[in-house]
């Protein structure tokens, strides 16, 4: 009976040296992604297949202390980082067919990628065909900053004359004008009011 307890004890042993941060945020990260919030402490302790709280309290200490969570003004845990990380393995031409390299380069969060400012960035849902010629077609997903400045040419979410749209920004002197990516469409001379919403930084498409 002792050489029994004897290997169970062996046996968390070995267990608790196998769990390794990286391993630990790996799994909250895997909650994260198909939960879409934070696991809670108590789901935590199935998670990570332990006994108590109090070893997810230990586990999340060692989480915030390296950087890999982060906690936010109400004192909720939050990923300091996105969950949504994927290997950069290569570059392939797009014209003529070329074996990839499958080498890894780096890590690539797809975020931090698309969103340069997060705090004044949001996703938008584009409808109709007026920016096909741009690439922006209908269902795609438009980033837009609306802390941005607008430049010439950039594309940007407006209010004319009281209805939202998405154009080409066009300034030629003092006048402003809002073109489309499809000649269908003529262009746009606000008549009372011209309001920028913000500035289109990156669209995303899903094929499948």
């Amino acid at each position: 009976m002792l050489r029994l307890r004897e290997m169970m004890n062996i046996g968390r042993r070995m267990k608790k040296e196998r769990r390794t941060l990286k391993g630990v945020e790996a799994k909250i990260a895997g909650f994260l992604r198909g939960n879409r919030r934070m696991p809670t402490y108590a789901e935590m302790i199935a998670l990570l297949g332990v006994r108590s709280k109090s070893v997810v309290h230990f586990w999340v200490q060692k989480l915030l202390k390296a950087g890999l969570l982060a906690k936010d003004d109400g004192g909720f845990l939050k990923p300091a980082r996105s969950a949504l990380s994927l290997p950069l393995v290569g570059e392939i031409a797009a014209g003529f067919p070329s074996p990839a390299e499958e080498e890894l380069r780096d890590i690539l969060s797809l975020d931090e990628y698309l969103i340069t400012r997060p705090a004044s960035s949001f996703l938008l849902s584009v409808s109709g065909d007026s920016m096909n010629g741009e690439g922006i077609k209908a269902g795609d997903l438009v980033i837009v900053d609306r802390g941005r400045e607008p430049k010439n040419g950039d594309i940007i979410l407006a209010e004319v004359d009281g209805a939202w749209t998405m154009k080409y920004f066009r300034k030629r002197g003092k006048e402003v004008v809002l073109e489309a990516a499809n000649p269908k469409y003529p262009p746009i001379r606000p008549r009372t009011e011209l309001r920028v919403g913000g500035v289109v930084t990156a669209v995303v498409r899903k094929y499948l």
